[in-house]
């Protein structure tokens, strides 16, 4: 059993879930899906088109800092999305697990665009792209996060994060 713990972040739109739920599933690990973790009032502001603050992200952060402490404490392997668009909030969840490890899904903002464009049935408006690419900060080296170009086809991301994580 894989006891790895992950967090696949990147913008709106860089295929989070998708990478994140496929790479859990290849590795035989639970996946939590961040977006479920926001607050009803979160939601509100989000699909409002207005965009969270760090006190609107705090209390969220903290939840998923949780759910990987205890996976980490259980000796389970976990894969989460979760945007981690700032140092100060990979710092959170690195908190909860020293060994954790962050997949950054990055791309080009039209591509970016055009995923939400397209996007259906999710309360993340195309119109708070802008804001979440204007607070992402790139991991820096030291943070030692896996980088993945979203251009990549899902299937060769995840083969390539499983042949990483089990090296």
């Amino acid at each position: 059993m894989n006891r790895g713990l992950y967090v696949v972040m990147g913008v709106s739109g860089s295929g989070k879930s998708l990478i994140g739920a496929a790479f859990a599933r290849a590795l035989g690990v639970d996946f939590v899906e961040g977006d479920d973790y926001h607050s009803a009032a979160n939601v509100a502001r989000m699909a409002s088109g207005i965009p969270l603050t760090d006190d609107d992200r705090a209390e969220w952060l903290r939840s998923l800092a949780e759910r990987i402490r205890n996976a980490k404490n259980s000796g389970a392997g976990l894969v989460v999305s979760c945007s981690a668009l700032k140092r100060s909030y990979r710092d959170i969840l690195h908190g909860a697990a020293s060994d954790l490890r962050f997949i950054f899904l990055q791309g080009p903002g039209a591509l970016l665009a055009e995923r939400l464009a397209g996007r259906r049935g999710h309360y993340m408006p195309p119109s708070l792209l802008d804001s979440q690419l204007a607070t992402l900060e790139k991991p820096s080296p030291d943070e030692q996060a896996w980088v993945c170009d979203m251009r990549e086809s899902p299937e060769d991301i995840v083969a390539a994060l499983v042949a990483r994580a089990s090296a």
